[in-house]
């Protein structure tokens, strides 16, 4: 309760204002450049479209026995679910969409929304995130990287048919075009057969079945880029590439900050960087019975905050989302063009083939289990433990 009430008061300490100041270059918003002069309020009702998600009180204890709040520990699963939720909101409600306070919104908004509950049966929650942790080595409570977020994201759109993501998260700074095209063109299949070599053929409109009677198709790719842009203090080579990234129409923002305290980075605004701040405790939301939420607190209705780029720890997430494969492919194009050309000392690398001295690459599939994923750690660890003692029966 100390941390919690220690990381709520950050915003007093530091080193991001309030207002924006009076200037003439531009903001830029997820792909979306805005002017102070002449559209400041369109530019405040952009941020507030965002979904916010801060820490949560009251809600059922993680595990049962754990948690009932992720004050001070879930920053970065928060920032992470930012930019998830901003992914789903691109893929059913377009980048345009814009939330007003007390207006009658989609049902797939709250669709979205419920994906993120803090409830153990929503596939985004805090509660799947901080058990599929379990996994990556992360203990329920404890604090995670952007790397970590990225990964257990990965794991759990798995269980996520409704949103259908593909999910790829760079290794070794490295984006792979020949494994994302493949991952995002594998038709749905079972575990069993995920290490088939069934060809996909592509229509004219882009669907099409296999051998086995799957309709295939271009899964809409969330792409995230985990990377260290210096050792102990950002390397200022690579604020131009960095601050590039915001303005791409793929862009999903970053997960970084400070150690310790995560934040969701939206846009940037000259050096400083605009970023929507998890450190808030709030009390856990349900939804109602006829499936809407109440959604006020899920949107973050104060001027933004701001800090300045060379205050950002170095080890950050880059996030991206292609609707389409076209999308994927001008986002490549953008990479070769913006960031990659310009660049002596480069932020990542984009490149066509699949690295030969790499482990092949074998798209990721659902596991045949009929659990979450958070409930699969525990099935998986009965499983071994049947497995051994059928070894000790066998002997």
């Amino acid at each position: 309760s100390v941390l919690s009430r220690y990381e709520n008061q950050i915003t007093i300490l530091s080193d991001y204002l309030e207002e924006f100041p009076e200037t003439d270059e531009p903001v830029w918003i997820l792909g979306r450049q805005h002017h102070l002069n002449t559209d400041k309020s369109k530019l405040l009702l952009d941020i507030s479209a965002r979904l916010w998600f801060t820490y949560r009180r009251k809600f059922s204890p993680i595990g049962g026995t754990g948690p009932s709040s992720d004050a001070g520990w879930g920053c970065m699963l928060r920032c992470g679910q930012m930019m998830l939720a901003q992914a789903l909101i691109c893929r059913h409600l377009g980048r345009d969409w814009q939330w007003e306070k007390h207006k009658k919104q989609p049902e797939e908004y709250h669709r979205i929304l419920r994906c993120f509950l803090d409830r153990k049966d929503c596939c985004y929650s805090i509660h799947q995130m901080a058990q599929m942790g379990v996994g990556e080595g992360k203990s329920i409570g404890e604090w995670f990287g952007p790397n970590t977020v990225a990964q257990v994201l990965k794991k759990l759109a798995l269980f996520d048919e409704w949103n259908s993501l593909a999910v790829y998260v760079s290794m070794d700074n490295t984006v792979v075009i020949e494994d994302i095209k493949k991952m995002c063109w594998s038709p749905p299949q079972s575990s069993s057969a995920a290490h088939s070599s069934a060809h996909v053929h592509r229509s004219a409109l882009g669907w099409n079945k296999n051998a086995a009677g799957f309709c295939a198709g271009w899964k809409p790719l969330l792409l995230i880029i985990p990377l260290r842009l210096g050792i102990n203090h950002i390397n200022p080579v690579y604020i131009d590439a960095f601050k590039e990234c915001f303005k791409m129409p793929q862009s999903l923002g970053a997960l970084g900050g400070k150690p310790n305290n995560a934040y969701y980075f939206i846009g940037f605004l000259g050096n400083e960087l605009i970023y929507l701040d998890p450190h808030t405790t709030q009390s856990f939301v349900d939804w109602e019975e006829n499936g809407t939420v109440d959604d006020e607190s899920f949107h973050c209705q104060q001027a933004p905050h701001r800090m300045k780029i060379m205050n950002l720890d170095p080890s950050v997430a880059l996030g991206f989302f292609c609707k389409e494969e076209c999308d994927f492919d001008n986002w490549c194009s953008l990479v070769q063009k913006e960031i990659l050309k310009q660049q002596s000392l480069r932020m990542f690398e984009l490149v066509q083939k699949h690295p030969p001295h790499w482990p092949p690459f074998i798209p990721p599939t659902k596991p045949e289990v009929t659990t979450t994923g958070a409930e699969l750690i525990e099935s998986t660890d009965k499983l071994f433990e049947l497995e051994e003692e059928f070894e000790i029966l066998s002997v």
